[in-house]
């Protein structure tokens, strides 16, 4: 295996993409809107990808609810944005953690049965007035303590339903003022005020399996290079500060944050210690560039990696009618029902 996830660029593998996941061996693959085009579809694609690597290997999504999700009617139900969440949790504690944590174990009741068992949420990003709105109602909230509660309840439903979390944006998004999609954001909060607010969101999650960076530059800590890209940061914040010790891959490094070419973008995240690099745009020159840039899976990140799938576990028996219910019932006043499909 190799140390990146590949995306592909449809509903079906063409025969290079075939060879070229067989010879190169991507530790994960992971789908977008564009490769859904019904749940059978997806199911011959996902089981194309594992035939053509010759293994079990993971299948990620991004399926947080609201603005970011790739699966969605007439299939599958709508979830909410993660602020839906925080608001149940502001009028009572416990049924704000509930709606979170049985929100997580229906969105794994949907990507279980389809063979996908990595879902890239919970985001413990902190939000701040003036932020760019890339994060916005996808945040649980705009105090550490709140979001990391969320945060991990939604963990809990997931890895409950058998499909494992992963925790992003570390060590935080919130406070940028830009949309990594399209430029790099900076971020000039003094170090002290970042620790107290943005990275101790993160801290209580730090057992959490799996984590993606943030393609942000915090430049009380490295003045020049993003989270991504960036030793101080890895090393010294979301390995020593926050604590984290799951496998950490980087946000899509095709991004426009990012500069350079893809081997030295991927040849950078792999220098600064990520895991792992996540390739997401099905393009596959792009997806050669990476490929040929990245080691061999080994050492600690293969480790980690081991680690992160002998976590997962079976999910127990679960009403799935009777689980929507419960959740319409939660989210009342604050969210639609959640749409129920065939």
């Amino acid at each position: 295996m190799r140390a990146f996830i590949t995306g592909v660029a449809g509903f079906a593998l063409t025969d290079e993409e075939r060879q070229f996941l067989r010879e190169m061996q991507p530790w994960g693959l992971i789908v977008f809107a564009w490769n859904i085009a019904g749940p059978d579809p997806l199911r011959r694609l996902i089981g194309e990808f594992r035939s053509a690597v010759g293994r079990d290997a993971p299948v990620l999504i991004d399926q947080e609810g609201g603005r970011v999700q790739r699966l969605g009617p007439p299939h599958w139900p709508k979830y909410p944005p993660g602020a839906a969440y925080g608001a149940v949790y502001d009028q009572d504690r416990e049924n704000g953690l509930a709606a979170a944590r049985l929100g997580g174990r229906l969105i794994a009741s949907d990507l279980a049965g389809l063979g996908i068992d990595v879902d890239c949420v919970p985001l413990a990003d902190v939000p701040v007035p003036g932020s760019d709105a890339v994060i916005g109602d996808r945040a649980y909230g705009m105090e550490p303590g709140k979001v990391a509660a969320i945060a991990g309840a939604l963990a809990e439903g997931l890895a409950d339903g058998g499909v494992l979390p992963v925790l992003k944006h570390i060590p935080g998004h919130g406070r940028a003022t830009a949309d990594s999609h399209k430029r790099l954001p900076v971020v000039t909060t003094d170090r002290a005020t970042l620790e107290a607010t943005d990275f101790a969101a993160f801290r209580p999650l730090a057992a959490l399996p799996l984590g993606m960076t943030a393609h942000v530059v915090f430049s009380a800590i490295d003045p020049v290079a993003p989270a991504t890209t960036s030793a101080a940061i890895v090393g010294g914040v979301i390995r020593d500060s926050i604590g984290f010790r799951g496998l950490l891959m980087s946000d899509d490094i095709s991004m426009h944050a990012l500069s350079g070419s893809l081997s030295e973008r991927t040849t950078a995240a792999i220098a600064a210690g990520c895991d792992m690099v996540l390739h997401c745009n099905g393009d596959l020159a792009e997806m050669r560039a990476v490929a040929a840039a990245v080691p061999v899976l080994a050492g600690e990140a293969a480790r980690r990696a081991a680690a992160a799938l002998a976590s997962k576990h079976q999910p127990a028996p679960f009403d799935v009618a009777a689980g929507r219910a419960e959740f319409s019932r939660l989210m009342k006043g604050t969210w639609p029902p959640a749409e129920v499909v065939a």
